[in-house]
């Protein structure tokens, strides 16, 4: 389904919890949803059954942590099943990975998308909070033995990992790591935006996945670097997304908190075409005062 400015609207986002057993610095938000609150697994499902006859192609399955809940492969095995779906990818912070590495290729999994901010222990305890590192990087060693394709998600922060060294993942295995930059939402107002560098010496690839990462391949490297970039170029042009969140509020753009309570709506396909017809025309990420989301990332489904 195409929205007001002619985009095809086809990938979903799609938060399961807002949980998580990390307490990143820029990311976290004190609040909860209350777990009577979270969408139970029938209503996962039928949202994105009614979304998939929308044109919704693509579902990632987000948190907080996803794999705090314990259905959550079986959630990921029921949309690959749903006609009109194409891909169902997963975005954890890897502390579980070891304990479903398992569950999530049998499910099916399209990729896995791994955030990792850096290898050095120190600077991940100091980040996180937690001493987990060690859990992660098996977990990414098990997912990429039984063929899952694995990327990781590095956020940069300015004086403590930008030294980019989550880019060895990629020397010796097919794995892409991509570097984000800082968004200005939840925590992540009070961190300075790194921008990701634009004199990457390689070739540019052609696009993969379903978001916006750009890539490049490196001379040595097995796998490939990504960047996305959404402050030093904004690419809002070619948005294709939406977002649920844990307790069912469904919307257009990360920016902004406009969009419908989908429990609250009698018409749950008539819902969508609501939120992907009044999508905006792009993020004021630039003006910091002009945002009006003020949940944290874990609240949204980041």
């Amino acid at each position: 389904m195409k929205d007001s400015y002619g985009r095809n609207i086809d990938y979903m986002r799609v938060s399961v919890t807002d949980r998580c057993n990390l307490g990143c610095r820029y990311c976290m938000s004190a609040k909860r949803v209350s777990d009577t609150d979270i969408l139970s697994y029938d209503e996962i499902i039928d949202i994105c059954g009614k979304a998939a006859e929308l044109g919704i192609r693509n579902i990632k399955i987000t948190g907080g942590e996803p794999l705090l809940r314990d259905d959550a492969a079986h959630i990921i095995k029921t949309l690959k099943s749903i006609d009109g779906i194409d891909t169902v990818t997963l975005t954890t912070n890897g502390v579980l990975l070891e304990e479903y590495a398992e569950d999530i290729w049998d499910a099916g999994t399209d990729s896995v998308n791994v955030s990792l901010d850096t290898l050095d222990k120190e600077t991940y305890r100091h980040i996180t909070g937690c001493d987990r590192i060690d859990s992660v990087l098996k977990g990414i060693d098990m997912l990429y033995d039984h063929g899952v394709c694995v990327k990781i998600n590095t956020v940069l922060l300015k004086g403590i990992n930008d030294n980019m060294d989550t880019l060895r993942l990629a020397k010796d295995r097919n794995i892409s790591v991509r570097f984000i930059e800082m968004m200005p939402i939840g925590e992540g107002r009070t961190f300075e935006t790194v921008e990701n560098s634009r004199a990457i010496k390689g070739k540019r690839l052609e696009k993969k996945g379903n978001g916006p990462a750009v890539y490049y391949s490196l001379e040595g490297y097995k796998g490939s670097i990504g960047f996305i970039s959404p402050i030093s170029s904004k690419f809002c042009a070619d948005c294709n997304r939406i977002r649920l969140t844990a307790d069912g509020f469904l919307k257009g753009c990360l920016c902004y908190d406009e969009g419908v309570d989908i429990r609250k709506e009698k018409d749950i396909k008539a819902a969508i075409m609501k939120v992907i017809l009044s999508k905006p025309k792009e993020h004021c990420f630039e003006n910091k005062d002009d945002i009006t989301e003020k949940k944290g990332m874990n609240e949204i489904g980041g």
